[in-house]
């Protein structure tokens, strides 16, 4: 049976861990409360977005070309996550390493095409 005192250095972290976020996340509010810098207005309470304020209801829904816009950043995103690894020991891994990022990269490739050609990457 383990022995829990193995587990107090992990405790201590955590609750060090959960100190300093706390201390950081509502000491600020706390000075600002205290200092008089809290002074919410009609104007500083308004939502806006780019520097103007929002001119549609925000539950409005998205077109569907900006989520594949989004879905094919985070694929090329993490190709380049994989890619980078990879071309640091390419040498060391040998030619299967090699071949099977040629096939990852002509998947991808592919998935580009078609996405080109269905008009995912077309804005108007």
């Amino acid at each position: 049976m383990v022995d829990l005192v193995e587990y107090l250095p992990i405790l201590l972290f955590l609750g060090v861990a959960l100190a300093l976020s706390g201390t950081f996340v509502f000491l600020p509010m706390l000075v600002g409360r205290l200092t008089g810098t809290h002074q919410p207005t009609p104007e500083k309470l308004t939502e806006y977005e780019c520097g103007f304020p929002a001119f549609e209801d925000s539950r409005s829904q998205f077109d569907v070309r900006f989520y594949l816009v989004a879905i094919l950043f985070i694929v090329f995103d993490l190709e380049a996550a994989f890619l980078y690894p990879w071309a640091v020991s390419v040498f060391d891994l040998g030619w299967v390493a090699w071949i099977s990022m040629m096939i990852f990269i002509a998947e991808l490739a592919l998935g580009l095409v078609y996405a080109w050609k269905k008009g995912a990457l077309e804005w108007e």
